[in-house]
């Protein structure tokens, strides 16, 4: 396992193979989760909640659940920045997607992405609360930045990088272009930030 590999020489770290839908840790035993991965590759709505709860049971009363998913629109994008949308392969693909969110690439094409699914991201909060998570805030990470590739040759300038930051951060929270973002992010918690603020109980881990 790379993870474990890469931490053997990292007091305090470790990791190890689990499913999302089922932790073997006990409850209340960390600060933060982060859902970054699960909620797209399982494609089973039954399934995200699933994951979803198990994180509000693992997580501290005042911790932070954070979950990502890629956005309903994110296929439709990337065909037209990359050209893959002019395939009529692709195409399909596409239509599918915007359709029911099941993202399938049945001839395995490379750089078509796996098996997967799309959010809206009003839905991404709604599973979340349905979860029986207080979400926080909804955001886009990336913006229409995430699309536009000639600007990665500009993120190593710092000048630059914080004008790309800029961008994204002007939209991160408008819903009328939360889709436009590659993926979103739901931060949720187990309680309501008044409840949070007002306990003092140290947390646990990350």
């Amino acid at each position: 396992m790379q993870a474990s590999e890469k931490l053997a020489d990292s007091p305090g770290f470790s990791a190890e193979v689990g499913d999302a839908r089922a932790l073997t840790v006990v409850d209340s035993s960390f600060d933060v989760v982060l859902l970054f991965g699960p909620l797209y590759h399982l494609t089973d709505r039954v399934d995200r909640l699933d994951a979803w709860r198990e994180a509000r049971r693992v997580i501290e009363r005042v911790g932070l659940v954070f979950g990502m998913g890629i956005t309903r629109y994110a296929s439709l994008l990337d065909g037209l920045a990359q050209g893959t949308l002019f395939d009529d392969r692709f195409r399909e693909i596409v239509e599918r997607d915007l359709a029911t969110g099941q993202h399938r690439n049945p001839t395995r094409e490379p750089g078509w992405f796996t098996t997967a699914y799309f959010h809206h991201p009003g839905d991404l909060a709604q599973e979340a609360e349905e979860a029986g998570l207080f979400v926080r805030e909804l955001v886009g990470v990336e913006g229409l930045a995430g699309w536009l590739h000639t600007l990665g040759k500009r993120w190593d300038n710092p000048s630059d990088r914080e004008t790309i930051l800029f961008s994204a951060r002007a939209v991160e929270s408008e819903p009328s272009l939360m889709g436009l973002s590659p993926h979103v992010i739901a931060v949720t918690g187990p309680s309501t930030h008044q409840e949070a603020a007002s306990s003092d109980r140290p947390g646990r881990r990350v």
